[in-house]
Order: structure tokens, then sequence, then C-alpha cells
């Protein structure tokens, strides 16, 4: 019994590596495993203060506080602050966009919402429906804007 079922999970990890590694090509001719670091990533937003931090492959984020509930797809936080809005979903869509569902540390308010890859540096965050993300700023909540521009840090 035992000699089987490793069988079976062998021949199920063969299935796995042997589909991850049978690449397609994208329209810009960049193989699946390069358009697949789009949205492996972290990114920041100057004026709101806010880092977020997503792997939407492997959905392996430990969000910062709440590692208790496990690896996410990734977070959304103003730094300096407790209050972190969960990725608990992610699908992507194409090679540049991903739909989500974000909730709130606490779990009482969620929306969907898009982030899409606007160039190597940029992507767009479009809150849909929902809640309104809001994160806080000195003794009140400050609700974010509809859309919010984030960037990777380019090193100096």
């Amino acid at each position: 019994m035992k000699e089987v079922v490793l069988s079976l999970l062998i021949c199920m990890g063969v299935a796995v590596t042997a589909n991850a590694q049978t690449g397609t090509v994208s329209e810009d001719n960049k193989s699946v495993s390069q358009a697949d670091s789009l949205f492996k990533v972290k990114l920041y937003n100057e004026e709101f203060d806010l880092v977020a931090e997503v792997n939407f492959y492997e959905a392996d984020v430990n969000v910062p506080r709440m590692e208790m509930f496990g690896p996410q797809p990734g977070y959304l936080i103003r730094r300096q602050t407790n209050y972190p809005w969960i990725i608990a979903e992610a699908e992507v869509e194409d090679n540049r966009t991903a739909q989500l569902v974000i909730i709130n540390d606490a779990g009482s308010e969620d929306l969907t919402a898009t982030l899409t890859c606007e160039n190597d540096s940029v992507y767009v965050l479009k809150q849909g429906r929902g809640s309104t993300i809001k994160v806080p700023k000195g003794n009140k909540w400050m609700k974010l804007p509809p859309v919010i521009t984030l960037k990777t840090k380019k090193d100096k």
C-alpha cells in the first residue's frame, strides 16, 4: 500500500513539475516564466506611504502581524501601521491584469479590485465593488482614492 501511495505522489509531483515547465510564448515573445514575475513583486506608493507585496503565482506572502493565517497572495499596508489589507484571492487574467478580493485585517470589510501592470515598474490598483480601502493617518482613518498608482523601487 505504501508503494502505491508513494507512486501516486511521485506521479503527481512529476505532473506538476512538467506542467510548470511547459511554457507557451506570449504576444511579446516572453516565456510564461518571465511573464509570471510581473505579479511577484513589492510595490510602493509615496503619496499615501503604502507598501504592497504580492505573489499571485505561489500565494506565499506572509502578511505582517497576521502570520497565524498562513501565506496569502499578498497585502497592502500603510508603512508604520498595524492595519494591513489582505489580498485573500488573486486570479491572473492575462499577462498584465489580475482580479483581487481584498479584506481588512479584522475581516469586517472587503472589496474586489483589479491590479494592472502598466509597464515594468508601474502598476495601477482600481478598487471595485465593496468597501473602500482606509488606512490610519494620525488619529483618523483616511480613505484611499478608487485608483492608486504603485511603483517598484529602483536601486539608486
